[in-house]
């Protein structure tokens, strides 16, 4: 099952151009923290700015760095269903165990366009498919109704829940049951997100803070006490990595760490100077600087 945190990888520029060097070591460092899964070219990947080229690229690196020891479910989403199509056959033919496909952003379909959508990307491929539902960016929420309706379908397996209502939690388990995957897409609400029945989170927050963040996930599962502790410790990263959008602040995180360079493409631009000091706190509250 995929499960725990799982985290939504940045991807490093230098020059302009993809850091292909740079994304392996990002990729290691979460292999050696006990990450529990990547997601290579999702929204915090930058995908709406990658090339076609770059996107197979990455998600090629990661599939071949993870090596089947954790699992690489990677964004092939599109506000085309086609496009979507495309990618999505290519990340199974390079391997990927997964896929995260992102409601269509911009189109606004209703909620047949949506199931169509995952319809006919569930009919061409042959791994299981992760709906992220996030409707701040996509300007269109799934109904927990029109996810059940694709639930029958062989490959639809879970959701990535962005919407940022817990209710939905409650909603979905009694819609599909246990066996559907409820993940988060909030880093802030994780810990009551899986008091409700999730399993974990595709989080942003794991990029620069990977060991803490998956011994949160697995201290939800074992001891309730230490993932309180480990969610004060967090919380102040969570909210600090979103003042401005998301990748920006993680970047420039990851800048500090020396992981990456912080630099961002347009329309995405490097964060203001009083953000880089609440980000510069809020890794020294979790020990990370």
């Amino acid at each position: 099952m995929l499960k725990g945190s799982i985290v939504a990888l940045i991807t490093p520029f230098k020059d302009e151009s993809l850091s292909e060097s740079e994304y392996v070591k990002l990729i290691n460092y979460h292999l050696e923290n006990g990450t529990n899964g990547v997601v290579p070219g999702g929204t915090t990947g930058e995908s709406p700015t990658l090339s076609h080229n770059e996107h197979r690229k990455i998600i090629e690196i990661a599939v071949k760095e993870c090596n089947r020891k954790i699992p690489v479910i990677a964004g092939t989403g599109s506000n085309s269903t086609d496009e979507a199509i495309e990618l999505s056959k290519f990340a199974e033919k390079a391997g990927s165990d997964a896929l995260l496909v992102v409601t269509p952003y911009y189109n606004k379909p209703t909620q047949e366009g949506l199931y169509q959508h995952y319809k006919k990307i569930n009919d061409n491929v042959g791994i299981p498919i992760i709906i992220y539902n996030i409707p701040s960016r996509s300007v269109i929420n799934m109904e927990v109704d029109t996810m059940a309706k694709l639930y029958e379908l062989k490959n639809i397996k879970g959701v990535k829940d962005a919407t940022g209502d817990l209710n939905r939690v409650d909603q979905q388990l009694k819609a599909m049951g246990k066996e559907f995957i409820q993940l988060t897409g909030n880093d802030d609400n994780a810990l009551e997100f899986n008091k409700r029945g999730g399993v974990g989170a595709i989080g942003v927050t794991a990029n620069v803070a990977a060991k803490l963040a998956s011994e949160f996930q697995k201290a939800c599962v074992d001891d309730p006490k230490k993932a309180l502790e480990l969610d004060k410790l967090l919380q102040p990263l969570h909210t600090t990595l979103f003042i401005e959008s998301n990748p920006s602040p993680v970047k420039y995180a990851a800048s500090l760490l020396g992981m990456c360079k912080p630099n961002v493409r347009l329309p995405l631009v490097e964060i203001r100077e009083e953000t880089k000091k609440k980000v510069s706190e809020a890794l020294k509250v979790a020990k990370l600087l």
